[in-house]
């Protein structure tokens, strides 16, 4: 009988797994479509359309082609063990995703271009028209990527900001605050590129550092070699660090623990006082926005975080994403300056014109909902090796009194 039990137990499960997998497998389906068919589009407006002598045209379809099947085939080998080929289509197809972004703006400006000269009558439509514009589209699109591959890969603009704070004791005046968010250690940055990263913040001489959220993009049994230097990091008052929605794809309450053995201060819906010549300040965080879906017990609570703070003492939230404001003033707790990251500027052009539709603010320092928020535009990249527009930023935040 309890063998029976288990039998049917065991079916259920299958048949709830059934419809997840199928929802699943359509998802990718249509994604997969739906990048074909942008591939085929591009293909056909530079190559096709041109009418390039052979074999010029037929081996730019190839390449369009060779380039979409790297998208499926990087995501698959990545899940495996790693290997040489396994790093070459990683990187092949993380800078393909967003060259391709870049190419089909170009392609599209282009095809919005020549419609308005072609209507105006200035450049009759045919031949020439058509391999003008794919000419143009490369000579844009081509020299965009590599600027946008070596600005990511470069050293972090230090973006220096001076904050007025209401109630800030004379003690505290000056405080430098360095913040850095969205390092996104993994399969393309690794602990050489983090320590360059800890030396320029530890050569600012940082009061506190200030790490929210995003800092890896793979699992603490991969990654725990690579992000050993954020031990080195060194704050007079403090090295702080709240999760981003990043972790708790890879295991957020792991990582909130590897993070906590390197010496970094771990503010999982918490504060803590710090002071300096008499004056102090409270440094609280909270985790990511939507920790909670993932980990209920995780689910992020700025008035647990405020909970028991001195309410004279001025108040520093650390929130990845800057809509976390919203949740703030909901709660109705104070803060006067929120840190934050997420929308790493967009990253790559033309994305920040999207972020909008999901973030009340993409950059620099903001007021949402009576919570000024700085918005970092991310240390690190995500995905793509490419930053055509923000560049990497580690931002120094100098707290002064107001008034």
């Amino acid at each position: 009988m309890a063998e029976l039990s288990e039998s049917v137990e065991q079916e259920g499960r299958r048949s709830r797994a059934r419809p997840r997998v199928s929802r699943w497998l359509l998802s990718l389906g249509l994604i997969l479509s739906m990048f074909g068919g942008l591939h085929a589009y591009i293909a056909t407006r530079l190559f096709v359309s041109p009418a390039w002598p052979a074999p010029w045209g037929v081996l730019g379809c190839v390449a369009v082609a060779l380039l979409f099947l790297s998208l499926p085939a990087g995501l698959v080998w990545a899940r495996g063990e790693a290997t040489r080929l396994s790093r070459v289509l990683q990187w092949t197809s993380f800078i393909w995703l967003g060259s391709f972004g870049v190419l089909l703006s170009a392609v599209l400006m282009a095809d919005v271009v020549g419609a308005v000269l072609g209507a105006a009558g200035v450049v009759p439509e045919g031949l020439p028209l058509a391999r003008g514009k794919a000419v143009a589209v490369l000579a844009v699109a081509l020299p965009a990527v590599v600027y946008a591959f070596f600005t990511a890969r470069g050293r972090a603009t230090v973006e220096r900001v001076t904050v007025p704070v209401e109630g800030l004791g004379e003690g505290l005046r000056g405080l430098k605050v360095v913040q850095i968010s969205d390092v996104h250690v993994g399969p393309t940055l690794d602990g050489r590129w983090l320590r360059r990263v800890v030396e320029q913040v530890n050569a600012l001489k940082p009061d506190i550092v200030a790490v929210t959220g995003d800092l890896v993009d793979g699992d603490v049994g991969t990654l725990r070699d690579e992000v050993r230097p954020l031990a080195e990091l060194r704050g007079s008052l403090g090295v702080f660090y709240v999760t981003g929605n990043h972790e708790y794809y890879h295991g957020g309450p792991a990582w909130e623990a590897e993070v906590s053995r390197l010496g970094l201060t771990v503010l999982r819906n918490a504060h803590q006082v710090v002071e300096r010549d008499g004056a102090r300040l409270v440094v609280a965080g909270i985790t990511d926005h939507d920790a909670g879906h993932i980990v209920p017990a995780h689910a992020s609570r700025p008035d647990v975080a405020l909970a028991g703070a001195p309410p004279e003492v001025p108040r520093v939230l650390l929130a990845h994403q800057p809509r976390s404001a919203l949740r703030v003033a909901e709660s109705g707790v104070r803060v006067d300056l929120q840190l934050s990251g997420h929308t790493h500027g967009g990253q790559v052009f033309p994305f920040m014109f999207f972020i909008k539709l999901q973030q009340p603010v993409v950059r620099g320092l903001a007021t949402v909902a009576g919570v000024r928020v700085y918005t970092h535009r991310g240390t690190g990249y995500w995905g793509p090796p490419l930053r055509l527009g923000p560049s990497p930023e580690i931002a120094e935040l100098t707290l002064v009194p107001a008034g």
